[in-house]
């Protein structure tokens, strides 16, 4: 079979990089060069070989032009401090891989994968919480330039435990007085009334999954001081009703759960000097028949007004263990197979 003109004409190229001295070629190849072997499978067409701090790559012009470019990137990133893991030289790979092939969004220059990777939101507790992702970083990105900002995608793409980061951030820095945390308590619907315990208590495990974000960001032992003083507030959707929220840093999560109403509600509760982020899923509806989801139908009622930001994350900006992307894939195209079976 014959090869594509684009892929038989191109010339074979060489290139030869050297590692500065001051940086361990186990911080650029990985223990057991395991980031070696990431990269050789990305391009298994190139030779790459190692000679003591020295790195060259033989092969086709476009490939050996993307490994030159990587250990660029990757010298970036480790100059910063920021470690390189076999993630992240993958997701460096997919970026300039994208780049190269004129898939960027038309927006400007591609932020290059140093600029995504060494972007930091928030130091805390010997670990700092940075975007992962090209995605991501817009997402951060828009949240610091818009009042109001949704980031809708799928589990795993970081879009509440982000919007937390910059949430704490805020208030680190003073720009907000409090963070408010709200997700609706939709899955106790009619059955809240019969669980155990008080208010408080039925309601605490749909907040869970926020709280445990604050201890990945915060002491432990000052949130209660700070939950005391209504300086950080964990609470249902219903209880913003009739409020005005000024100075505040304001998360609604598992958007997708709110009705038309609830999220009218919600978007108006913003007051001076605040910020909302929205964050859901728009496949993961869990309201009863027949009630829409709010965050599907305000995509188009907000759509171009100023100030307002919708972020897409997809399943490659999932940032889980990498089978959860590949996870919900696989049930997106069951889904899409099992309702084209049944038309």
């Amino acid at each position: 079979m014959t090869q594509p003109a684009s892929r038989a004409t191109q010339p074979e190229s060489r290139a030869r990089f050297t590692i500065p001295a001051s940086h361990p070629m186990v911080t650029v190849l990985g223990s057991g060069d395991a980031l070696l072997r990431v990269i050789e499978e990305a391009f298994p067409a190139a030779d790459i070989h190692v000679r003591g701090n020295e790195i060259s790559a033989t092969g086709e012009q476009g490939d050996v032009a993307l490994i030159q470019r990587l250990f660029d990137e990757m010298m970036l990133v480790l100059r910063t401090g920021a470690p390189m893991t076999e993630d992240s030289v993958e997701r460096s790979i997919a970026m300039l891989k994208n780049h190269s092939n004129g898939h960027g969004n038309g927006a400007g220059p591609a932020e290059t994968p140093a600029e995504v990777l060494t972007q930091s939101i928030l130091s805390s507790r010997g670990r700092t919480i940075r975007p992962k992702t090209l995605n991501q970083k817009r997402y951060v990105d828009a949240i610091d330039r818009h009042t109001i900002n949704f980031g809708i995608g799928p589990a795993g793409t970081g879009k509440t435990y982000l919007a937390m980061a910059k949430a704490v951030q805020a208030l680190q820095a003073k720009q907000v007085e409090r963070i408010i945390l709200t997700r609706p308590a939709v899955e106790a619907g009619e059955r809240l009334g019969f669980l155990p315990g008080t208010l408080v208590e039925k309601i605490d495990p749909y907040l869970r999954p926020l709280y445990d974000a604050l201890h990945d960001m915060l002491d432990p032992l000052t949130i209660p001081r700070l939950m005391e003083a209504g300086t950080i507030e964990v609470a249902p959707l219903a209880f913003m009703r009739g409020r005005s929220l000024n100075n505040a840093f304001i998360i609604l999560d598992e958007a997708q759960n709110t009705s038309t109403e609830q999220m009218k509600m919600f978007l108006t509760r913003l007051g001076f000097n605040s910020k909302i982020v929205v964050t859901g899923d728009v496949t993961q509806v869990d309201l009863p028949g027949g009630t829409q989801s709010g965050l599907r139908q305000i995509q188009a009622i907000l759509d171009g007004v100023e100030d307002i930001h919708f972020s897409r994350l997809t399943t490659e900006d999932v940032v889980r263990h990498k089978l959860v992307g590949r996870i919900v894939d696989a049930y997106e195209k069951y889904e899409n197979r099992d309702g084209r079976a049944g038309s």
